[in-house]
């Protein structure tokens, strides 16, 4: 007999996190891990890092709107994690988020806001820069010259 076990996220220790050396490196602030958690969901516990000094918020993803809402219960109360939403998404194949802290930058394409706004540091906000320079140094190159 199969037994189906229903999808139920629980907080891990965040060392237990399959992206934790990853968030780890690219965090401006990695005390801030001092108080992460992992929200495990399918056997994959992900990190859920709070807000703090330069990170002003977080965001995780879920393909089912269940398994965001149980995750902001899981998250609700917990220091670092203030003014918890849901994010549905109104598409199919779009994921949920449930994001913590302020309002992330609304332009969803400027990669240094949104890098400073999650606490990276310098070097990845730099990073997050470049492939912007790059294109418009490569769309320069390729424009006809000015005739005056």
């Amino acid at each position: 007999m199969t037994v189906i076990r229903p999808l139920i996220p629980r907080l891990v220790p965040a060392r237990l996190a399959y992206d934790f050396e990853y968030i780890a490196s690219r965090l401006a602030d990695p005390s801030l891990l001092d108080h992460a958690v992992a929200v495990c969901v399918h056997r994959a516990p992900l990190l859920a890092v709070p807000v703090g000094g330069a990170r002003r918020g977080g965001y995780m993803s879920f393909d089912l709107l269940i398994l965001a809402a149980k995750t902001r219960g899981l998250l609700e109360g917990l220091p670092g994690f203030p003014n918890l939403r849901v994010r549905p998404s109104p598409y199919r194949d779009t994921c949920h988020v449930v994001e913590w802290g302020g309002q992330p930058p609304a332009c969803d394409y400027d990669d240094v806001a949104r890098s400073g706004f999650y606490g990276y540091s310098q070097a990845v906000v730099r990073e997050a820069g470049q492939p912007a320079r790059l294109a418009a140094a490569a769309d320069r190159s390729h424009r006809p010259p000015v005739l005056t």
